[in-house]
């Protein structure tokens, strides 16, 4: 029994945690802020190279 509520006690911990660090992500805005950034630093690298589009 004492296993049992230890593991239980042990996965809310977990649950919290991740549920937390979730919120932090969410009120920040921390996601779209990571992907705007990826996104300006493709677009530099894709504007250094040649384009060879003909039509």
């Amino acid at each position: 029994m004492k296993r049992a509520v230890k593991i239980i006690l042990k996965i809310i911990k977990i649950l919290t945690i991740v549920t937390g660090v979730l919120f932090v992500i969410y009120f920040w805005n921390l996601d779209q802020k990571l992907m705007a950034w990826a996104y300006t630093q493709v677009n530099r690298i894709f504007d250094r190279k040649k384009a060879d589009i003909k039509f």
